[in-house]
């Protein structure tokens, strides 16, 4: 609690990387919990473009943060301070007068930028991209603390990240109408999610949503394997089949489809799902379409599971920074969320064990991988 003659305790939320259904429940209980200390709260706009590019925020790239600014955000998607996926601290892209892109690295001005701001301790909300800067930042003596988010549910160290249940939910959701269709016309449906390299989505949705193959990064296919599973199923009189693909599935052998590839952001990763249909076309002979959920997977409101993960994530990062913590990430250990230091949560990426259970009931169910 500050003191009455002191300034107040000062806390900043950083929102970065792709948006995630409960950002802005994580939002609402750390300011919610901050402001019950006696603290000040404030959001840095667009990840750390606010302070980075203040140029383009002609009403302040900082925002003060109260209780009438959170009050019910907790249902909505998106984040009401923004975010992006450009701009990395440390890879930060610039124009030459050449015109030619360039990285450098802008995590000194960062630092100096929460300075100037008074900011006492840091909150950022994201990814791995996200966890990464937040460590470099902790090893410049910025008190830090990490919230992971992420749809793809990749992040290691914690059980599950708020957006993944979400992101899920919906795509079980298309799946179920998608069969109906599919079997209507007796078609060969090709769903691609996202999820980047690891296949988190495209596992529990497929199984949940009834796909009968589901091609994963973690286990490279073969489409013929693909195929001779439609075929089969062609005999048993079911003349329709749901084939869920992960954004960052390849082929044995093969390389994972980018659609492009943009100096100071991450690659973007696409095309797999229409690769997939088109060659099932040519193997079976039978009419195949492609839906691709892409970005309707990050949008609308939480459910119920990531709202309150969220909630839970954004309460125990302020009590972390309460206790003096820094250079550590919240993360659900059920029952409890910990702590987990920054290094450890991005030392490595949380990719789906292929003897899991979860892998070994859909090998169950006969869910072809396209492996065998």
């Amino acid at each position: 609690m500050s003191h009455p003659h002191t300034p107040a305790f000062r806390v900043a939320l950083s929102t970065g990387g792709g948006d995630a259904p409960g950002l802005n429940a994580v939002i609402r209980a750390a300011v919610l919990s901050a402001l019950n200390r006696g603290w000040e709260c404030y959001g840095i706009r667009d990840g750390f473009a606010g302070i980075l590019s203040p140029k383009d925020y002609p009403n302040g790239g900082v925002i003060h943060l109260t209780r009438d600014t959170v009050r019910g955000i907790t249902s909505l998607g998106g984040t009401i301070i923004g975010t992006t996926n450009r701009g990395h601290p440390m890879h930060y892209p610039t124009v030459g007068p050449d015109g030619k892109v360039t990285e450098r690295d802008r995590l000194d001005e960062l630092v100096n930028g929460l300075g100037a701001y008074g900011i006492d301790a840091l909150v950022s909300i994201g990814g791995d991209g996200s966890m990464e800067i937040a460590g470099a930042l902790a090893r410049k003596g910025v008190r830090v603390v990490g919230v992971p988010k992420t749809i793809d549910n990749d992040l290691d160290g914690t059980v599950s990240t708020f957006g993944f249940d979400t992101a899920v939910a919906f795509a079980t959701d298309c799946l179920d109408r998608l069969i109906s269709t599919a079997q209507a016309h007796q078609r060969v449906m090709v769903v691609e999610v996202m999820g980047r390299y690891a296949g988190w989505i495209a596992l529990h949705a497929g199984i949940a949503g009834s796909a009968h193959a589901i091609l994963i990064p973690e286990v490279p296919f073969s489409i013929e394997k693909v195929a001779e599973k439609i075929r089969r199923r062609e005999d048993d009189g079911r003349y329709f089949s749901i084939i869920v693909v992960a954004e960052g599935a390849k082929p044995a052998g093969g390389s994972v489809s980018v659609l492009e590839h943009e100096t100071g952001r991450a690659e973007r990763l696409g095309g797999i799902g229409d690769k997939v249909a088109h060659a099932l076309q040519t193997l079976i002979g039978r009419e195949t379409r492609l839906v691709v959920l892409g970005h309707l997977l990050r949008g609308g409101s939480p459910t119920t599971f990531d709202r309150l993960l969220a909630l839970r994530f954004g309460a125990a990062a302020i009590r972390a920074i309460d206790e003096g913590q820094s250079g550590i990430m919240v993360a659900l250990n059920p029952p409890l969320v910990n702590y987990v230091p920054l290094e450890e949560a991005t030392s490595r990426m949380k990719y789906v064990p292929i003897d899991c259970d979860t892998m070994l009931t859909a090998r169950d169910m006969d869910i072809c991988f396209g492996d065998e």
